[in-house]
């Protein structure tokens, strides 16, 4: 008897526990689901996601409360991208969060989620949407859009007498090209001479910055992922050397490159999250125009300007917002 009523209790509480998961389950499936796909991991990207999420929270989507956030990362592989967005696409969710251009990219065949992109300089380039102001189908998003020319002013403003500058970028990159355009334009404008050096992974990147020692006065990178994902071995050679190295983003200066004329990568995650959420509470992204931060600012670290024996004038100081750690 004490036998038969134990093994009822079990399959009572076995049972119990079953619906109870199977409530859990259902109620969690009616939750909104926000997929993100990032391209590579990297501060610049990183920073973008944590603050979409951080302003989705604000807006009332917080993960395993009031939605479910689902986030997966390329690894810098474009088929791992393709394979990620099939999938969350076969996952259904209700919205998709591309973190930048190949990202964005591989998302584009999905028709019938709404795509918002994050960190695409220029979108209409990339095919992925009709205009800035139009988008015109699923996607719409954030540009993390720079002027070369304005980073070069600061450059000169800098260092004196600047001649010649090296680009060092990733080909493969349609971001990237659009901003060195920018600067040949400039540059031909300005009587500057552009030394380019490209990079097709990561692990050419400390050689491609040796190769321009003794070669250029300057060096620019734009917003370009295999440059940001390995940053580090570049400015230990730029700073081996003293070539000041100017780049494209906030949290590229705060991983040593010396100054950028820029946006601010939190504000352009927040923004980011708050077109997701104006989405997914009823917004056509075919008619939310593609954002470009208004604001932009001098960012500057004083510890590499000290590393290449800079001194940055107190004008340019009262100016900038210092990075350095």
């Amino acid at each position: 008897m004490k036998k038969t009523l134990a093994i009822a209790l079990v399959l009572i509480i076995a049972l119990a526990t079953t619906l109870s998961g199977c409530t859990q389950n259902d109620a969690n499936s009616d939750l909104p689901k926000i997929g993100i796909i990032q391209y590579v991991e990297h501060p610049s990207l990183d920073t973008i996601r944590e603050n979409i999420i951080v302003q989705l929270e604000e807006e009332g989507y917080v993960d395993g409360e009031t939605a479910t956030i689902v986030y997966k990362n390329g690894q810098g592989d474009t088929n791992n991208l393709k394979t990620i967005a099939q999938s969350l696409e076969s996952e259904k969710c209700d919205i998709i969060i591309a973190i930048a251009t190949p990202a964005a990219q591989a998302t584009a065949k999905i028709k019938d989620t709404p795509i918002i992109f994050s960190a695409v300089t220029d979108p209409v380039s990339a095919g992925l949407v009709k205009s800035m102001d139009n988008p015109g189908g699923n996607i719409t998003g954030t540009s993390d859009a720079v002027s070369a020319s304005k980073i070069m002013e600061l450059a000169k403003r800098m260092v004196p007498n600047v001649k010649s500058v090296g680009a060092l970028y990733s080909s493969a990159e349609v971001n990237s090209l659009s901003v060195i355009n920018d600067l040949k334009d400039y540059a031909g404008e300005n009587n500057l001479k552009v030394i380019e050096k490209q990079i097709m992974n990561t692990s050419e990147l400390q050689q491609a910055a040796q190769s321009f020692d003794g070669k250029v006065d300057i060096v620019f990178s734009p917003i370009d992922n295999n440059v940001a994902s390995a940053i580090s071995a570049a400015v230990k050679v730029f700073n081996e050397t003293d070539i000041p190295y100017f780049v494209s983003a906030d949290s590229m200066v705060k991983d040593g490159g010396l100054a950028t004329y820029g946006i601010s990568y939190v504000e352009l995650g927040q923004k980011t999250g708050k077109m997701t959420a104006e989405v997914l509470r009823g917004a056509d992204p075919a008619t939310m125009p593609v954002q470009v931060m208004s604001e932009v600012k001098i960012y500057i670290n004083k510890n590499t300007a000290e590393a290449i024996g800079l001194e940055i004038s107190e004008e340019i100081l009262a100016e900038a917002t210092d990075l350095a750690e």
